[in-house]
């Protein structure tokens, strides 16, 4: 019987849906994993959190046990529907049905009346624009504990000059503390993925570790920096549609060579640069 037919009486059974390959399923069920990500998001009774992508409830049951209030945003209906079944009480668990690169999280925290501690086992093809929204609109968060293709996460926790070190690493650095709180092997998921995973956290900090007057403009500047790795940062930064002789003096005030790559610059000196690069827009 599929979930969603009704049996003899018009009701329907419990069942579990199908993972669906266009919304990058891969659902957990190890009891011992779940238990560690609830105890990194720090979650105690009472705590309100906000689950993305949830699945068929593995982790939120976990959250629930510990004493979570879970506001849980879920895109598949088959799935929303097996959730509302498992958790009927409302207090301890609700269930927005939509896609959670469209919801606004500010908003939601502002109805809500508080903000949230984040936590989610991220679909993998969304992992890097959803944890970009999750950092604009971090005010909506106190910690946010996600769980991302082993790659990505160490992507994220990169230091300058690595290889590694990119725009996620600079932004996520920038707004939050970030931490690889441990690795996740694939044989841990239902359907098996292809490779691990790492378990992240970001405490968000009360104020950005360096100095940025425009979020906008800073971010503009450091995918900028990024777009072409192997150019220095003279070329990378003439996708802004600033002059060399304007580039040169702003990288001269921020005490950066021109000939260095994005990749070897600190969050710090990329602060100075953006704020030396806006001052070409008055």
């Amino acid at each position: 019987m599929r979930f969603d037919e009704e049996d003899d009486n018009g009701t329907r059974p419990f069942q579990n849906p199908f993972p669906k390959k266009r919304f990058g399923q891969h659902f957990l069920a190890d009891k011992n994993l779940i238990r560690k990500i609830v105890a990194s998001a720090g979650v105690a009774p009472g705590d309100r959190v906000l689950e993305i992508g949830p699945g068929r409830g593995a982790l939120t049951e976990g959250l629930i046990e510990a004493g979570a209030q879970v506001t849980a945003i879920e895109v598949d209906r088959d799935l929303s529907r097996l959730l509302k079944e498992r958790f009927p009480d409302d207090s301890t668990l609700k269930v927005i049905e939509a896609d959670a690169l469209k919801v606004s999280y500010a908003e939601l925290s502002k109805a809500e009346g508080h903000r949230f501690k984040l936590v989610a086992n991220l679909p993998y093809n969304i992992s890097g624009p959803i944890l970009a929204r999750f950092l604009k609109e971090r005010e909506a968060f106190t910690i946010m504990v996600l769980m991302f293709q082993k790659e990505v996460a160490e992507r994220i926790a990169s230091q300058p000059g690595t290889k590694s070190y990119g725009v996620l690493s600079v932004l996520s650095q920038a707004y939050t503390d970030v931490k690889i709180e441990f690795q996740v092997s694939r044989n841990l998921f239902s359907p098996r993925p292809k490779v691990d995973s790492s378990v992240v956290s970001f405490r968000v900090l009360d104020r950005p570790r360096v100095d940025i007057e425009d979020e906008a403009f800073f971010k503009t500047v450091v995918k900028s920096a990024f777009g072409t790795r192997r150019k220095t940062l003279l070329n990378s930064l003439k996708t802004l549609g600033f002059g060399k002789e304007g580039l040169i003096r702003a990288l001269e005030e921020a005490g950066v060579d021109p000939g260095r790559r994005g990749e070897t610059l600190s969050l710090d000196e990329f602060g100075a640069l953006a704020k030396a690069l806006s001052k070409l827009t008055l």
